[in-house]
C-alpha cells in the first residue's frame, strides 16, 4: 500500500481549472520528484494534498485513507508535513518558538533537528525575521520536521538560495532519505540535484500527469519534452 496516492485529481480556483487529471504516489522510505515547467499545477498538487486546495473529483489517500474531506489541520495530524514555497515562518518568534509552535510527540524533537541544521541551534534565540533566507529555510524544514509527519512535502526548497545554502538543503534530504522512514515529496527545478535523491518522477503538464517513471528512465529527450524552456 501506498504511502501517498493521488487518482485523476482534479481542482479548480473557482472558475479557474488548475488540475485535469494528477495521478502520483509515494512510498513508505521513497523519495519522489513532483516536476514540471512554471504554472503547470505543481504548487496546486501539493495544496490539494495539503488540504489547502479542495479537489472536485479523483481522490486523495494517506496510508489507505481518503483524506479528501479533512481540513488542513487533521489533514496534518493524519501524517502530512508541508515545507511551503516562500517558507512562511513566523517572523515575530524566535527560532526555537518557531519549531515547537506546533511540535508533536515523536522521533523529531529539538535536538534532532538542531543536529540536521546546526545553525538553528545557533540562532536559537534570535528572531525569525532576523534569519538569512537560506537560514529561514532550514527553519521551515525543521517546524515541519517537529510535527513528526509520515510524508514531507517540499515545495520549491531551494528556490533563490545562494549554491552553498543549496548544497546544504540538499545534504539535509539526502540524510532524510538514508537515516528516516519518511516518505517525500519533492517540488524542485533542479533536475541534477534531484537525480541525485529522487526514487521516481512524476512530471505534470497542464495540470495533468504526463510521464511517471524510475528517476533513472527520464532521459534527456523527455526533459526537453517536458521541463525545458
Amino acid at each position: 500500500m501506498s504511502l501517498l496516492e493521488l487518482e485523476q485529481v482534479q481542482a479548480s480556483y473557482g472558475p479557474s481549472q488548475a488540475l485535469f487529471g494528477v495521478d502520483l504516489d509515494v512510498a513508505e522510505g521513497e523519495v519522489v520528484a513532483l516536476m514540471g515547467r512554471n504554472g503547470m499545477g505543481k504548487s496546486s498538487t501539493i495544496k490539494v494534498i495539503s488540504r489547502l486546495l479542495k479537489h472536485k473529483s479523483g481522490s486523495v489517500k494517506l496510508e489507505g485513507r481518503d483524506i479528501g474531506s479533512l481540513p488542513p489541520h487533521k489533514a496534518a495530524r493524519a501524517g502530512l508535513g508541508l515545507v511551503p514555497e516562500g517558507r512562511r515562518c513566523f517572523a515575530n518568534l524566535t527560532v526555537r518558538e518557531n519549531l515547537i509552535a506546533a511540535a508533536r510527540p515523536g522521533h523529531w524533537d529539538m535536538a534532532r533537528v538542531t543536529a540536521l541544521f546546526p545553525r538553528l541551534e545557533e540562532r536559537q534565540d534570535q528572531l525569525s525575521a532576523s534569519l538569512s533566507g537560506g537560514e529561514q529555510q532550514m527553519l521551515a524544514i525543521g517546524r515541519a520536521l517537529m510535527t513528526n509527519p509520515r510524508l514531507l512535502m517540499l515545495d520549491e526548497a531551494t528556490e533563490g538560495l545562494a549554491p552553498v545554502v543549496r548544497q546544504e538543503i540538499w545534504a539535509a534530504v539526502r540524510t532524510l532519505k538514508s537515516e528516516t522512514g519518511l516518505g517525500l515529496l519533492v517540488v524542485d527545478k533542479s533536475l541534477a540535484e534531484l537525480r541525485q535523491v529522487a526514487d521516481r518522477a512524476v512530471i505534470l503538464e497542464r495540470g495533468t500527469s504526463v510521464w511517471r517513471g524510475d528517476m533513472a528512465a527520464l532521459d534527456r529527450d523527455i526533459a526537453d519534452k517536458f521541463l525545458g524552456v
